[in-house]
């Protein structure tokens, strides 16, 4: 049997003859009331009123949801934005960005190229320049690390130090007259500043204390005064005791990286001398040691991570005599060279700006 459904939803069974009938009784007069919508109506027979008018009340729900949307995408227009701000802010976003100790935040390796050699080099090498500093023994070599777009440079005291002289070549052949602004002889440690100069490239200082044993490296710098010399190998350890001389008076002279020469720095390690007398005034301080090959003129230059990161300063590497020569001069690296870590660098900063330490 088919079945018929009630506006009530009620089944139709044999007793209800008519289901569609109206539930109420009807007594001949007109039933009036007021539909949802608000309007008036009056009733037929049946009691039912008519149905009420749905269109206005789809049309009012359908504008719910673009109101809906509209809300959401302004909020996340806003918060987007927010974000973006905010990550630019932690970004260290601009040139005038300053990162740890004061210096500005500079160049970093492409994505393209990171973990390259060649995108380390190309990023970091504008920031790296050659020292050459004149005193009444001689002249040296060294190189330095541009920190600040201004001119500040850091460098090892060894190289600057007595001079009387600084003159400094950048990777673009620029020569600038410097003048010394601050030195810590205890930490084998410079600051100097170009003459009239700006907008020039900086480097990013990193944090020593995440490089880890076989870390890859690059050094840059300017051995032999072959300026922008890029090497590169390994961190070999951490913590090493170097001792060098305070300043080049307690080493007959030899304590600047005499070019042409042979001379280079003098330390020692492990309770031995290495490249002649450190003197009668040292100090001593922990190092990275790096198998990347330094040459005389590579101190005070930069030894990087993969990142474009400065994670240390070259400051002594160890050269045996040439016994075929028989003078004692120079037979090259032989891939043991030290580097102060930057985060002493940049614990110093102050202190060298401030020149306390001179």
């Amino acid at each position: 049997m088919t079945e018929n459904l009630r506006p009530s939803g009620a089944h139709s069974t044999d007793q209800d003859p008519n289901p569609y009938a109206s539930p109420y009784a009807y007594d001949g007069t007109a039933h009036t009331g007021t539909a949802p919508d608000g309007t008036a109506y009056a009733g037929t027979e049946g009691g039912y009123p008519p149905p009420p008018p749905y269109a206005p009340t789809s049309r009012r729900r359908a504008k719910r949801p673009v109101a809906l949307l509209a809300a959401v995408a302004l909020a996340a227009g806003v918060i987007g934005g927010g974000t973006a701000t905010l990550v630019g802010q932690l970004n260290g976003g601009g040139s005038e960005t300053t990162g740890s100790g004061g210096a500005v935040n500079g160049t970093t390796v492409s994505q393209s190229s990171k973990g390259t050699v060649s995108g380390v080099a190309e990023a970091v090498s504008p920031a790296i320049v050659e020292i050459g500093a004149a005193s009444s023994a001689g002249r040296s070599t060294g190189s330095g690390v541009v920190i600040t777009g201004d001119g500040e440079i850091v460098t090892n005291n060894h190289v600057i130090s007595g001079a009387q002289q600084i003159q400094v070549t950048l990777s673009t052949g620029r020569t600038y007259t410097a003048d010394v602004v601050g030195t810590d002889p205890d930490k084998d440690l410079a600051l100097i500043k170009l003459r009239n100069a700006s907008g020039l490239k900086t480097a990013t200082l990193g944090d020593s204390s995440q490089v880890k044993v076989g870390d890859q490296v690059v050094a840059i710098g300017s051995p032999e005064g072959l300026t922008g010399t890029v090497t590169s190998g390994i961190v070999s350890a951490l913590d090493r005791d170097v001792t060098v001389a305070r300043d080049d008076s307690g080493s007959s002279g030899q304590g600047q990286d005499r070019q042409g020469g042979g001379q280079q720095w003098p330390f020692e390690f492990g309770g031995q001398q290495f490249n002649g007398d450190t003197g009668e005034e040292t100090t001593t301080y922990k190092a990275l040691q790096t198998d990347a090959s330094l040459n005389p003129g590579n101190s005070g230059g930069a030894l990087i991570n993969m990142d474009g990161e400065i994670i240390g300063i070259n400051s002594a590497m160890y050269a045996p005599s040439s016994s075929a020569s028989g003078s004692g001069s120079a037979a090259g690296s032989v891939g043991l060279g030290f580097a102060i870590p930057v985060n002493t660098l940049k614990a110093d900063l102050d202190t060298l700006r401030a020149g306390d330490g001179s």
